[in-house]
This record gives C-alpha cells, structure tokens and sequence, in this order.
C-alpha cells in the first residue's frame, strides 16, 4: 500500500514530467540555426548517450537479453522508433516555424485518437459518455478543418502518430527508460550518418556556432529522457486516473505559450474548434473519474463482504471447537459402565519398585 508521502512524490514527480513537455516549445528555438531535422538527429544521438550513461548508474541491462531474443519485440521496438521519429520531428518543426497552437491542439486530442482506436484495433467497448466525448472531439476537427480551409494536419498527425506510438509501447511493454534506449540505439546510425553528411557538406551548425549553441545541441538528450524518467516515477506512485488528469497539463501549457509568448492568431473558428475539443475532454475526465470512484466502491465493498465471510467461518469454528467436549463427555457416559466390569476383572497391577536414591 503506498504512503502518502509516496502519493506526493508521485505526484511532483508527474507536474514536472508534464509541466517540461509542456514548456519544451520555449527550447527548441534556440537551437536555430539548426534545422528541425538537424535537431531531430541531435536528439536521437545524445539521448542514447544519456540514457546509456544512466542504466550504467542503476547497472539494468537484463532487458536486453530478453529482447534479443524476441524477434517481434525487436520489431515493435522499430515500429515504435520510426514513428516516435515522425512525431518529434513533426513537433520540433511545428514549434519552429510558428505553428505551437496548432501542435497543442494535437496532443488535445490524443485521448479521443487513442480511444478511437482502441475501438478500432483492440475490439474495445466504449461507454456511452467515451462515445459523446469522441463525437464533440469529432466536431470540432470539423470546425477547424471549415475555419482552416483544410484538416489541421499537423495536430492529426502528431495525434495519431503519438496514439500509435502508445499502442506499439503497450504491447512491447518494457520500462520507460529500457524503451527509450532500445528506441534511441535503432535511430542512432540513421541519425548519425544524417549529422555526418552534413558535416560532408559543410552545413552541420553543431560545433559552428560557439560552444553554447554546441552545448544546447547536446542538451537534446536531457530535454527527451529526463521528463520520460519522472514520468517513469510518477506512473508507479500516483493512480492511474491522477495521470490521466495531469496529461492535460502539457497541451495548456503549449496553448498558452503560443498564445501569450509566440502570439499566434486565434480567430473565432479556432476557439470554437478548441472549445469543443475542451468540452469533449470534460466529458471524457468526468466519465473516468466516475468509473474510477465506481469501481473502488465495488472493490471496497467486495472487501468487506469478503472479511464478513471470513469472520462468519472462524466464528463457526470456534462454535464447532467449544461442542466438542462435550460431545465427547457425552460419548464416554454412554460406553463407560458396559467397559468397567471388563476393567474390574483385569488384574491389578504389580507396584513399581522404589527408584534408588543417588548416592551422595
């Protein structure tokens, strides 16, 4: 059972997961002039590094083994690195070129793309409020896509890529950390020869823009693992449904920087958009805090129902215990007087010798 001192570890330990990710946008611009697939290889390249140096600190490398030795976790593991790729490129050339709002509106909506397709690909059944919550979410992409003129792509494609992502994860099942070194060592030789040409063409900015900017560059490793190791300890500490709750906080945060930092436009169409996507995630939080206060209830009451029963069996036993005497005072009245008689004709027995004193 965890402490309350444990549940609060748990839970700065997921504000600040959270709260990075969602203030990640004011780092990535001061990488320029580096360009967002440069940045890209960066972080592919200096977060094996981290996460290297920090599974020789805590000696874990019986994973590996393990996935070796899994022709179909190594597969889920290049699945989930290709499209992991996808996603943090997509984001770092999103906040670079203006586009921070739009982004935050994708991980918005990453809930309703994950539970459409747990429907979808895992045959899941929604309850009736996850299905009005995916409908609102619905609507207002069609709002945006009228206000746009066109889908917002980039959200839908760091939605999905990141639902995906996080369905490829669920079925390697392997720790945050093991993940993301697994993940990191197949883009490594890819991310690096990409550095390396460029360095071949004279246009690589790592190292040609004073040590600072160098030093930024291999903070991309820090900036990827350190929120993924917090979150990692938030996720063994906190339950599930306060995750589900302190999720949000990464997209609101984007939204306002975009909004109060970056000042991007957000006309009438863009409110209504992310105001439905809001309501939908209303209705989605408040149908899982319910089912969450539901089934503790039903846990509870399982427990209690469970000890009466225990309590009602020892009480049967101690009843059975006490009749037992009884019943056997019982029994020897009724068979002593026709054994005595047999017991009167025996003979007596000869009486014992004296045991000898010890001598002094």
């Amino acid at each position: 059972m965890k402490t309350d001192n444990e549940e609060r570890a748990g839970l700065l330990y997921g504000i600040g997961a959270y709260g990075m990710w969602g203030l990640v946008p004011l780092f990535w611009p001061l990488l320029k002039p580096a360009g967002s697939i440069e940045i890209l290889a960066h972080r592919m390249v200096w977060s094996l590094v981290f996460v290297g140096i920090a599974l020789l600190a805590v000696r874990r490398w019986g994973w590996m083994r393990e996935l070796v030795r899994s022709p179909r976790k190594l597969g889920l593991i290049t699945v989930a690195a290709a499209v992991i790729t996808v996603n943090w490129g997509l984001y770092i050339w999103s906040v670079n070129t203006g586009h921070v709002v739009e982004a935050s509106l994708g991980y918005f909506i990453n809930p309703l793309v994950t539970i459409a397709l747990g429907v979808l690909v895992l045959q899941e059944r929604l309850r009736p409020a996850q299905w009005a919550a995916v409908g609102v979410g619905f609507a207002a992409v069609l709002v945006l896509a009228i206000g746009y003129g066109q889908p917002p792509w980039i959200s839908l494609a760091l939605a999905f890529s990141f639902a995906v992502y996080g369905l490829v994860k669920k079925k390697v099942n392997i720790g945050g950390l093991e993940s993301l070194a697994a993940e990191t060592a197949v883009q490594f030789l890819p991310a690096l020869g990409y550095l390396v040409w460029l360095g071949s063409q004279g246009t690589l900015a790592f190292g040609s823009h004073g040590a600072g900017h160098t030093a930024l560059l291999a903070a991309t490793g820090i900036v990827t693992a350190v929120p993924l190791v917090c979150f990692g300890a938030a996720a063994i500490r906190v339950p599930l449904s306060t995750l589900g709750l302190l999720q949000y906080l990464a997209p609101t945060f984007q939204f306002l920087l975009g909004v109060l930092y970056f000042h991007e436009e957000m006309p009438p169409e863009r409110w209504a958009g992310f105001s439905l996507v809001w309501l939908a995630l209303t209705i989605l939080t408040w149908d899982a805090l319910r089912t969450a206060r539901r089934s503790r209830a039903a846990m509870e009451a399982a427990k209690a129902t469970a000890e009466a029963a225990a309590e009602a069996a020892a009480d049967a036993d101690t009843a059975t215990a006490a009749a037992t005497p009884t019943a056997t005072a019982a029994e020897a009245s009724l068979t002593g007087p026709a054994q005595k008689p047999e017991s009167a004709a025996a003979p007596a027995p000869a009486p014992a010798p004296a045991p000898a004193r010890q001598a002094l």
